[in-house]
């Protein structure tokens, strides 16, 4: 435990890049699979079919890989973010930070596509065909009737999406990112004798952290479901 506090600062800095990934990715990656849900019910069936051979894909493929592309095979084919550099006092947010973020937010948002798929699936069929009675497009059908109910339905499992992805920001730290994982590693090979000190309190700060997305999840739906 001594390890810890006497590193306090760095513990509170690697936790904040862990928050940082998982804040900035959760955006993205809810961004982009509603954009892929879209995709995949809609009315192209080209678009369809090559939207759920990409989700299979990505889904099926190890989130190491995705990270590994976006940092070192990604630049030699001129996906780069040397653009990203940016310090805000003790954290720097910079291309290696950015192909992590890139890297989660493409894997995570293929869950979050299928959560999405399977609340739109709930909608009842007769209120989008009578959107469109009424002359609305597929997009605004989408997003004027279907999404809003189909988001009410799915706030539980996108919650599990979203801590899934919470958890998987320690996959960065194999990268360079020195987030929780990757600083608790570091502790423990330089303290051999706290090491189960600090496992206890890194785990005990993640279990929190979960606790703080479970209850923020839970909030929300309470609230939606008294909007119904």
């Amino acid at each position: 435990m001594n390890a810890v506090l006497d590193n306090l600062d760095l513990v509170v800095r690697a936790f904040s890049y862990t928050v940082l990934l998982f804040l900035i990715a959760g955006v993205l990656s809810l961004v982009f699979g509603t954009l892929l849900a879209a995709f995949r019910v809609g009315p192209v069936a080209v678009l369809s079919r090559a939207t759920a051979v990409y989700v299979t894909t990505i889904r099926n493929t190890p989130l190491i890989i995705i990270l590994i592309f976006f940092r070192i095979a990604g630049p030699k084919i001129g996906i780069s973010f040397n653009f990203v550099d940016i310090q805000v006092g003790e954290i720097r947010l910079n291309n290696l930070f950015a192909a992590c973020v890139i890297g989660l937010s493409v894997y995570t948002s293929t869950f979050v596509c299928e959560a999405i798929r399977s609340g739109v699936n709930a909608v009842p069929l007769g209120q989008a065909e009578a959107a469109r009675a009424i002359g609305l497009p597929f997009a605004g059908v989408m997003t004027e009737v279907v999404l809003p109910q189909a988001f009410r339905a799915t706030v539980p499992p996108l919650a599990s999406v979203q801590i899934a992805l919470l958890k998987n920001t320690t996959v960065a730290g194999a990268l360079g990112v020195f987030e929780a994982f990757a600083r608790m590693k570091s502790l423990t090979n330089d303290n051999a004798t706290q090491r189960i000190g600090i496992f206890l309190t890194f785990a005990v700060i993640f279990v929190v952290l979960v606790e703080l997305v479970s209850f923020a999840a839970n909030r929300i739906e309470r609230r939606w479901r008294i909007a119904r």
